[in-house]
C-alpha cells in the first residue's frame, strides 16, 4: 500500500514550488488521473510544458506514471500522495528550500481565499442544504504551543475519521481549512 501523506524533503519542496507543478499536482488529487493533454486543456497551458513538468514531479516522488489497459501511446499520471505536509524549520541551512516553503505556504493561503470566493459567487445557485452546511467560523483561543499541537493532531483525527468512512448518499468534495497560528499583530 502507498503512503497516504509524504513529509516533503528539501528537493521535492523545491520541485513542488513552481506555479504549473504546484496546479498540476493539484489538479491530479482533486480529479484524479489525467494525462498531459488533459491537464494542459483544463489548466490552459501547453502540453509541452505540462508533459516536462509532470516528468519534474515524477523524478521527485510526488506523481507516478499509471498503467492502463489499451492505453496506447497516451501516459496517465496520478499523484503519488493524497497530502503534502512540511515544517519550515526542517530546511533551516537551505535557503532555497525555505523559500521554497514561503512561496508554497503563501500560494496555499492565495488558494484559500480562491476557493472561499469561489462559493460565495456560487453559493446563491446552491441548495439551502448545501447553503447551510457551508459556513466560516474563526476561533480566539489562549494555547501554548503544545496544546496547539495536541488541538490540531485532535482535529486532523477527525477528519481522518470522515475520510475513513467513505462518501455518503449526497456527499460532494468539500474542502475544509485549518490554519492554527499566534496573534502576530501586537
Amino acid at each position: 500500500m502507498e503512503q497516504r501523506e509524504v513529509h516533503l524533503d528539501a528537493k521535492q519542496i523545491r520541485v513542488l514550488a513552481h506555479p504549473l507543478r504546484f496546479r498540476l499536482l493539484g489538479r491530479l488529487r482533486l480529479d484524479g488521473p489525467a494525462t498531459a493533454t488533459r491537464l494542459a486543456q483544463a489548466l490552459e497551458t501547453n502540453t509541452g510544458a505540462t508533459s516536462y513538468h509532470l516528468r519534474q514531479l515524477a523524478d521527485a516522488g510526488l506523481v507516478v506514471e499509471e498503467e492502463r489497459p489499451g492505453g496506447g501511446r497516451e501516459r496517465w499520471w496520478r499523484s503519488a500522495h493524497e497530502v503534502s505536509s512540511w515544517q519550515r524549520d526542517n530546511y533551516t541551512g537551505d535557503p532555497d528550500a525555505t523559500a521554497a516553503s514561503d512561496w508554497l505556504e503563501g500560494r496555499a493561503l492565495e488558494s484559500m481565499v480562491e476557493r472561499a470566493r469561489a462559493w460565495q459567487r456560487a453559493r446563491d445557485d446552491e441548495s439551502p442544504e448545501w447553503r447551510q452546511a457551508a459556513n466560516f467560523s474563526d476561533y480566539w483561543l489562549d494555547l501554548s504551543p503544545e496544546q496547539m499541537n495536541e488541538m490540531q493532531a485532535e482535529l486532523a483525527a477527525v477528519v481522518e475519521r470522515y475520510r475513513a468512512a467513505g462518501p455518503a448518499p449526497g456527499a460532494r468534495q468539500v474542502v475544509l481549512f485549518m490554519y492554527g497560528m499566534p496573534r502576530a499583530d501586537k
